[in-house]
């Protein structure tokens, strides 16, 4: 089943809130499966007035963390868990390129695949596209940690 997720839905499964929040809209997802999120690149975010000066483009660590959150939203949604004693945390990303820019105006799609688990490991493949053109690819690495 697809189902879609707006920013209110979103807020309640990511901690991060402005200006660190990089997931504006989920597409559609099916659990421990895919899922397809957006981020709208707007000229006013505070990283485009100083990366760069005369050409604004996305930081690409911001495109691996928007995938990171991405990812994120497809384990809690998977695995039901919302519980502050049993985190995943981002961990790890392998095999990462960097293929063109994103700027102010484009709109990022981002597509994960769960890949694997393994014990308290999850990887997922992560793709990022402005248009029909891939800007970046990942492998993101999550581990499930416990506190008492």
């Amino acid at each position: 089943m697809n189902q879609t997720l707006n920013i209110e839905e979103i807020l309640k499964i990511l901690p991060h809130r402005y200006p660190f929040l990089l997931v504006d809209k989920i597409i559609s997802f099916k659990n421990f499966k895919y899922l397809r999120a957006v981020k709208n690149c707007t000229f006013n975010e505070p990283y485009f007035q100083g990366h760069f000066i005369k050409k604004p483009i996305f930081p690409g660590v911001l495109i691996i963390e928007a995938m990171a959150q991405a990812s994120g939203i497809l384990i809690y949604n998977s695995t039901g868990e919302l519980n502050i004693n049993k985190l995943y945390y981002f961990v790890g990303v392998d095999n990462t390129r960097f293929k063109k820019n994103a700027i102010p105006g484009d709109q990022i799609f981002i597509e994960v695949i769960f890949l694997k688990q393994y014990k308290n490991i999850l990887k997922f493949k992560n793709i990022a596209m402005v248009d029909d053109n891939i800007i970046c690819k990942s492998t993101i690495i999550f581990a499930k940690k416990y506190f008492v």
